[in-house]
């Protein structure tokens, strides 16, 4: 779906999963700066939104998401994921009921998938199950923001800022009142300096959410009765996950930065060593410099000296071996 907004002066389109709205307007660093001080906007309106309404909703999701949510209360930000049997991460939903629904957005394009699950778990739940990216989306709001959500909006608080669940047709308006914009790479950047993780940059197919530190902030290790659960079980009491993320100070003197998918390699061992894991997200920091998140081999050493490709690449421990 393409923003509207990729019309504002200085507009340069989004690639790959966040293709459809801005990358920036002309000015990265002003951007990553203004909005790590509070102000102007992030236009996230490529992201799918779903609904489920009805008196049972809550207690249906408990059944299926790794998050407690069976007493959300209203207005209460959450996280959670859908894993497959086998407990790898397909999903991720960012939440907050209204007291009559609840809201969730999820990664671009991924909403048909996750509605088509959530439908063929109904039985006879009271439940309504809606896609409505047509009809909403996603703004986010830089935590310290003044800026007023417009009352018709769905407010979810998160310590990193607000998402509005604003109505479509009022983005532009939005964008008018609320300025500055700010472009994707920078909301990217502050993402990455957070060591937050992003399903399908920081997930392969066989990710799992303890190698990402999803344990806690979106999987609630004291229910059960989800898709998965027995993995996520087995590793929390039994092993440790074959994969940890890192996060990466990157070689400065590199014109360019490692893609997603780039090998990671001991730098002891060169461009021909082992590979012992990928970038799965780099980005250009304000202050930082380049930086980037990885995942790698559990048992690489926490002090050791990395290569990304050919960059040099020194490690900070976000999930502990």
């Amino acid at each position: 779906m393409k923003s509207p907004l990729l019309s504002l002066p200085g507009a340069v389109p989004g690639e790959g999963l966040d293709e459809g709205v801005a990358a920036h307007y002309g000015d990265l660093f002003r951007e990553q700066r203004a909005l790590a001080d509070g102000t102007g906007f992030v236009d996230l309106s490529h992201r799918g939104v779903v609904t489920v309404s009805g008196a049972d909703r809550l207690s249906w999701l408990h059944l299926l998401l790794t998050q407690h949510v069976s007493e959300l209360p209203p207005g209460q930000a959450t996280e959670a994921l859908i894993l497959s049997a086998h407990g790898h991460i397909e999903h991720a939903l960012y939440l907050v009921d209204d007291g009559e629904t609840t809201w969730a957005h999820v990664e671009p394009g991924s909403q048909g998938g996750l509605i088509a699950y959530l439908e063929s778990m109904k039985f006879f739940y009271r439940v309504d199950i809606a896609d409505r990216t047509d009809d909403y989306a996603i703004v986010h709001l830089p935590a310290g923001s003044i800026t007023d959500a417009p009352e018709d909006a769905v407010v979810r608080e998160t310590p990193h800022g607000r998402d509005l669940f604003l109505p479509r047709a009022r983005l532009t308006e939005f964008a008018e009142a609320s300025g500055p914009p700010i472009g994707v790479l920078a909301y990217e950047a502050l993402r990455v300096e957070a060591h937050r993780p992003r399903v399908g940059l920081e997930t392969d197919h066989r990710t799992i959410p303890h190698e990402l530190g999803w344990i806690g902030s979106a999987v609630h290790l004291q229910k059960g009765c989800y898709r998965g659960q027995e993995t996520v079980a087995r590793v929390q009491n039994l092993g440790k996950p074959p994969r940890r993320l890192v996060f990466l100070h990157l070689d400065g003197s590199e014109v360019k930065l490692p893609s997603h998918g780039a090998p990671i390699r001991l730098a002891s061992e060169g461009e021909e060593g082992r590979q012992l894991g990928f970038i799965t997200s780099s980005a250009r920091h304000h202050e930082l410099g380049p930086i980037a998140l990885a995942l790698v081999k559990r048992n690489v050493p926490v002090d050791a000296e990395l290569i990304a490709d050919t960059t040099a690449a020194a490690q900070e421990t976000v999930v502990e071996p």
